[in-house]
């Protein structure tokens, strides 16, 4: 009967802790990051520069967030999608600024978890209790942004090509070189890649519960497709 009543509470413990999530910072309309450097682009291309602006419509960015544990199979693996990319490319310079507003960030579309290849679909409560624990996570409140500088593309030896970028999350800027495929054209440009960041590098802590029991990877990774088409001159 111990036995039995344990279980229960710590089966109770872990529904408690997905489904409390927490207030949604509302969005502004047309808000930026700080600093974000929209007068640089804008003066390029009045100077006749090729610089292409994000379609956020065919954007998207990504993360996978997987669970651990040994109790992980009591728990869900989740795709975070972003459907709000903004930002800008300048080919020419080898530069690019991007941002992700957090509050716009949704979880586990279906599709996102197929090509995750995620196990099935989790329930409402979990989804919306893992969204209101990302956003305090994050502290979205304070730092509403996740921000992407890109300042240089390098080819390695077997042609592939790598952006020298910095990724800033919860006010903390780390550099990431990512493998990617570009491609390139007079009235389009796209970029798709991918990479593994620790949450912990950016001073979050990942989600646990009954002493690390359930928790999620420290681990996550991230994929992106990024489409921007040529601003007029």
């Amino acid at each position: 009967m111990r036995a039995r009543l344990a279980v229960i509470l710590a089966l109770a413990a872990i529904v408690a802790a997905c489904a409390a999530p927490v207030p949604r910072p509302v969005a502004e309309q047309g808000r930026r990051p700080d600093g974000f450097p929209d007068a640089y682009y804008l003066d390029a291309a009045r100077r006749g520069q090729p610089v292409y602006e994000i379609d956020a419509g065919s954007s998207s960015v990504v993360i996978e967030v997987r669970r651990a544990g040994t109790l992980a199979q009591l728990g869900h693996d989740h795709a975070v999608v972003s459907h709000d990319v903004a930002g800008y490319v300048a080919p020419g310079a080898s530069r690019a600024d991007l941002y992700v507003p957090l509050d716009r960030m949704v979880v586990d579309e279906r599709e996102a978890r197929a090509e995750a290849r995620f196990d099935g679909q989790p329930p409402d409560d979990a989804i919306e209790g893992t969204r209101g624990n990302m956003l305090g996570k994050l502290d979205a409140a304070a730092y509403p942004f996740a921000v992407i500088g890109v300042r240089g593309i390098e080819k390695d030896a077997a042609g592939a090509s790598w952006l020298n970028a910095t990724l800033t999350i919860k006010g903390v800027t780390r550099e990431v070189r990512i493998p990617a495929q570009v491609a390139s054209a007079a009235e389009e440009v796209s970029v798709s890649g991918s990479v593994t960041v620790a949450q912990t590098s950016f001073g979050i802590a990942p989600y646990s519960v009954l002493a690390g029991a359930l928790q999620v990877r420290d681990e996550v990774d991230i994929r992106f497709r990024i489409r921007a088409r040529r601003m007029p001159l």
